[in-house]
Order: structure tokens, then sequence, then C-alpha cells
């Protein structure tokens, strides 16, 4: 039987973001062993490897060539600090939380486009902000009892990823994904093995086989979600990148035990909320401008 390609699309990016879950998850129980920086390193690392040799498989050898290496340089360090901030975070919080806060990113991607690229912000822009902005208030709770500052480096891991954003709309005019791909891991493979020293610990076998399936979970998720958008729009796609919130949630309460409270899912309703927000604000004015152009 054959599936209808939007919802194969669907179902591509709903798996790519429980697998993205999944990792995460493979990390933090990872860190219970060793450094940030030694989890991370290994998730770029095999990362990269198995991207490389898929790529050379398939005879797509241009993946190497950049026609913007500083871009690919700066995306690349901004991805070192999403992962490495996150999985600082969620050494101490729960996945849930974290993963939620990131989550923001899309809502920033407005804000920073408006700061950055000089593009038009309208008031629904700054609504989904304001909304997204609250959400994260009431997830963190600053100045309350049980504030945990360690959630504000999921905070900080949000805009260094909508920053990542932009930079990947730049450089997708001059680079193929295959090129964005690879440097999104080597960098962070290359940056990290410089570092990764001063924490070092050796794994046992079975260890080295866990810290490489980081790497296949994160180059299978991805995978997936470029296979993904080759068959649907992203527009159409990112309100099903929520799942990864949703997987996240199950993997805290089901596996690490987590109890979330109403902040959690008040703070995640309206972070959500806000991208949705914008989601369909989006939708609407590319409807127009197709409805414009067949006029």
């Amino acid at each position: 039987m054959k599936i209808n390609p939007g919802l194969l699309a669907i179902l591509l990016t709903v798996a790519a973001s429980s697998i993205l879950a999944g990792m995460d998850s493979l990390g933090k129980i990872l860190m219970r062993d060793f450094s940030t920086f030694q989890v991370t390193w290994a998730r770029f690392l095999f990362h990269s490897i198995l991207v490389a040799l898929v790529f050379w498989w398939q005879g797509q050898r241009d993946f190497v060539h950049t026609r913007a290496p500083k871009t690919q340089l700066l995306r690349g360090l901004c991805m070192v600090g999403v992962n490495t901030s996150l999985y600082m975070a969620i050494k101490t919080v729960s996945l849930a939380e974290a993963t939620a806060l990131m989550y923001l990113s899309p809502v920033l991607v407005t804000l920073l486009a408006g700061v950055l690229l000089g593009e038009k912000v309208m008031p629904r822009h700054l609504a989904a902000v304001a909304a997204g902005f609250s959400g994260v208030l009431v997830i963190i709770r600053p100045g309350f009892q049980s504030f945990e500052p360690a959630l504000l480096l999921a905070f900080f891991a949000s805009f260094l990823l909508a920053l990542y954003f932009l930079l990947t709309r730049k450089v997708a005019l001059v680079d193929n994904h295959r090129t964005s791909l690879f440097y999104t891991s080597i960098v962070g493979a290359v940056v990290l093995s410089c570092i990764v020293h001063w924490w070092w610990k050796t794994p046992e076998p079975w260890q080295w086989l866990l810290l490489a399936c980081m790497g296949m979970l994160g180059a299978s998720g991805h995978f997936l979600l470029i296979k993904a958008y080759s068959l649907l729009p992203a527009s159409e796609l990112s309100p099903w990148l929520n799942a990864q919130v949703v997987a996240a949630t199950l993997f805290s309460v089901f596996l690490f035990h987590d109890v979330l409270g109403w902040n959690f899912f008040v703070g995640t309703g309206l972070i959500v909320g806000a991208g949705m927000l914008l989601w369909l604000h989006n939708r609407r004015m590319i409807r127009k401008l197709d409805d414009e152009c067949r006029a």
C-alpha cells in the first residue's frame, strides 16, 4: 500500500523528533558517568563519521565543499553551544522542561530576524514573542523557592538555536543540505576534540557503544527530517516538530521518574501556542501570496 507523501512526511517528522528526544535521554544517562563535554563530543564525532560515510557511499562527495566557510563555522559553533548548554541543563533539571524551553527558538527567530536582518515585525509577531516569554517565566519561575538556575542554560540554548536557524537560512542560498548537515557536526567534533582531554574518562567497551549510539541517533534524526522536508514544505511540518516536547515529556516521566508540576504544562502550552500562532500567520501569508500569483 502506497502512503500519501504528506502523511509520510508527518510520520517521518514525528519519528525524527522522537529519535532526537531519545538521543537527549541517552545523553542524560551517560552524563552519570562522563562529563558533559565528553558526551557532547561523542554526539558530534560519531554523527559526522556516519554522515560522511553515508554521503561517500551515495557518491555525493561534494559535501565537504562550502561557499560560505565562515557562516558554516559560526553555525557549527552555535550548535556546539546549543548541545553543551542543553546537556549541562538536563544534568540537574528534567528533560521535559529543558526541551520545552528549547522550543522558544522559533519565536526568537522572528524577533532576531527583525533585529539582525531588518525584517518587518508585526503585532502578531510581538504577541507570539510575549506569549513565548511568558511561558518561559512560568516554567522557570524566577524568584520562587523552586527556581532552578540550570533552566537558564536551556533558555540560553534556545537563543543559540534561533541564531543557528537564521544562519541556516542564510547559508541555504549557497550550500546544499548535505554540506550544511556535515558542517553542523564536523565543527563540533573538531572543536570538542581539542578540549575534551581535560575531562576525559576512558569508557568501557559497552560505554563506547552507547556513545556511538548518540551520534547515530543524531544523524538518523536529521536524515529523517531532511527526507520529510523533501516531501512537504517546512512551513507545513513545523507544528509536528512539537512531537519532540511530547517525547521528551514521556521519557522524563517514565524513564527518569520526573514529577512535572502545573507550571510545566502551562508554560509549555504558552510556548507551543506562540509557535503555532506564528505558523498560522506564516501559512496565511503564503496562501495570500499564492493567490496573488495565480491572479
